[in-house]
């Protein structure tokens, strides 16, 4: 498996070169250097105050989680290392304002050892107590350690830092964390493991096809490796998990988390979520506020975490009240359940009326073709011209049915509204002008001929592109001026064949395949490539 490398300028300097960034974006957090932690500038007065603290490599937990209603300070240790009792005890003075403070801890032997250390160091300074995050089931066994800390350690740092905001005494602050840390579980799955920074191998080893249940937010490996399955099983899975430890029944309410490991898109992530809320709906449970996004990281692990936290009203207000952290979301309102999201179908059949042999042919050719056009267009392109083609054909029954207009019209509104992009635009236009023109033609050949004019000019109006700009263009031009020419459609197909051909000797211009510049060169454009088919089916048929 291959590593993917870090912006950084030298691993040694990972973590101090990105601090400067974050305090540079946020004024309102500040640096202590001796002995190293973050801390609030501007704080009230006469309250209790809440700190946290972990390795590094899980932001924006726990740097962007600083602010007003939420954490006075944060120590940072190395990556996926603990902090260092000093920093925590110099954190916790910095912050005391006489009403004591809170330690949110989460359940690994590093974090437990030194936040213990700390409060045992002040204990004739400062009063302190502490919560013991422990929410992941993967790691839930009668023995060892325990849970370890994971997702809903965020979620326990709002809800203490809004209880303090608000007055609480440390006691009391100190037992709504735990409640909800008892109320709270979690689950993750990755498909591909992290590297460290200056490692040259990932913390475990993932074939394309596996994903790994369990795993935890320092690089550690789950505790199955399966065959990657469907969002849907998976989530049910993960959730079976983390239902079972909360003893969750109906009727309950929660707080869900989706949380991304580090490299997760936001489409994935809201995939997950909208398949959670479906679960937990049928199971009866209702989602009263949920955040999806990426928030307790394991570096650049691929994969996400699920977390619930039962609730009831006063938990949810102190979760709702107002926090300056700039890592929290503006945002959490109650989510909706949605049954459905689907474009609406277009009017693009083609089933009915005597069969349409030569367009039949040529969908079957290119939808036959769909992987050797992927493949050129990663070579010349961004790699989703397969992909558009088999959005606007692949649905087709075989063999067309209707009238050369009828099919034609069918097939520009499929590449209108069913692939998108550039292709789908250029070829819609194509086969739209198409369409017209043997609606009003006499012949099949004035009907292919003016149709194809129609479409060069408007394409090259559209975009720009001319003969040797390795598009499209390049085997519909040299179509045109051979049906202009009167040249049977034998010609006529080979002069685009001629014409797609010749983009493998040139670069392009435009379209996307210009950003890949010389990398092009020696590869047919694709588009060039289907045109050309256009016309040999059309020449065959007629043959016939």
């Amino acid at each position: 498996m291959s590593t993917r490398p870090y912006v950084l300028n030298s691993p040694d300097s990972f973590i101090t070169d990105a601090l400067r960034g974050l305090l540079a974006a946020n004024p309102a957090i500040v640096w202590q250097a001796d002995p190293g932690f973050l801390y609030r500038r501007d704080t009230d007065d006469d309250r209790v105050a809440v700190i946290s603290g972990g390795g590094s490599g899980h932001e924006p937990m726990h740097s962007g989680m600083i602010g007003a209603g939420m954490l006075d300070a944060a120590c940072p240790g190395l990556v996926f290392t603990s902090p260092n009792a000093l920093q925590i005890a110099a954190a916790t003075r910095q912050v005391d304002r006489g009403r004591g403070v809170l330690h949110i801890v989460k359940n690994y032997t590093g974090d437990v050892m030194n936040f213990r250390i700390a409060r045992h160091m002040l204990r004739d300074e400062v009063t302190t107590d502490h919560v013991v995050v422990d929410d992941d089931v993967a790691t839930e066994s009668e023995s060892g350690p325990g849970r370890r800390g994971t997702g809903a350690t965020i979620i326990v740092e709002k809800i203490c830092g809004a209880a303090a905001a608000r007055g609480d005494e440390l006691t009391e602050v100190a037992e709504i964390g735990r409640r909800v840390g008892a109320d709270a579980r979690s689950f993750a799955v990755a498909y591909r493991a992290c590297t460290t920074p200056g490692s040259s191998a990932p913390s475990f080893e993932l074939d394309d096809e596996e994903m790994e249940l369990g795993v935890g937010i320092h690089g550690e490996a789950g505790e199955d490796r399966t065959t990657i399955v469907g969002a849907r099983e998976l989530v049910g899975r993960m959730l079976d998990r983390i239902v079972d430890s909360l003893s969750l029944t109906s009727d309950e309410q929660v707080i869900c988390l989706v949380n991304g490991l580090g490299s997760a898109h936001p489409l994935e992530l809201s995939l997950v979520f909208g398949e959670v809320i479906c679960n937990l709906d049928e199971r009866g449970v209702t989602v009263e506020r949920a955040m999806v996004g990426t928030f307790v990281t394991a570096l650049d692990m691929t994969g996400f975490s699920i977390t619930l936290v039962r609730v009831d009203d006063a938990i949810l207000e102190l979760f709702d009240a107002e926090t300056s952290a700039p890592a929290w979301p503006s945002v959490i309102a109650r989510p909706t359940q949605v049954d459905e999201v689907t474009f609406a179908e277009p009017a693009d059949t083609a089933a009915d009326g005597p069969e349409c042999g030569w367009l039949s042919d040529f969908v079957s050719r290119v939808v036959d073709s769909v992987d050797d056009l992927t493949e050129l267009d990663k070579q010349a392109g961004d790699g989703d011209f397969g992909t558009n083609m088999t959005a606007a054909l692949g649905h087709f029954d075989l063999p067309l049915r209707g009238s050369d207009t009828a099919v034609l019209h069918a097939i520009s509104t499929s590449f209108f509204v069913r692939a998108g992009g550039t292709s789908g635009a250029v070829f819609g236009v194509l086969f739209r002008y198409l369409a017209t023109a043997f609606e009003d033609a006499n012949s099949f050949d004035e009907a292919l001929g003016d149709g194809a004019s129609s479409a060069l000019g408007e394409i090259g109006d559209l975009g720009g592109a001319q003969v040797g700009d390795n598009t499209m263009v390049d085997a519909l031009a040299p179509a045109v001026d051979a049906l202009r020419d009167g040249r049977s459609l034998a010609e006529v197909a080979d002069a685009a064949e001629s014409g797609a051909e010749s983009t493998r000797d040139t670069t392009a211009s435009k379209g996307r395949a210009s950003y890949v510049g010389e990398n092009a060169r020696g590869v047919v454009d694709p588009g060039a490539l289907v045109t050309s088919w256009l016309f040999r089916a059309a020449a065959q048929s007629q043959a016939r």
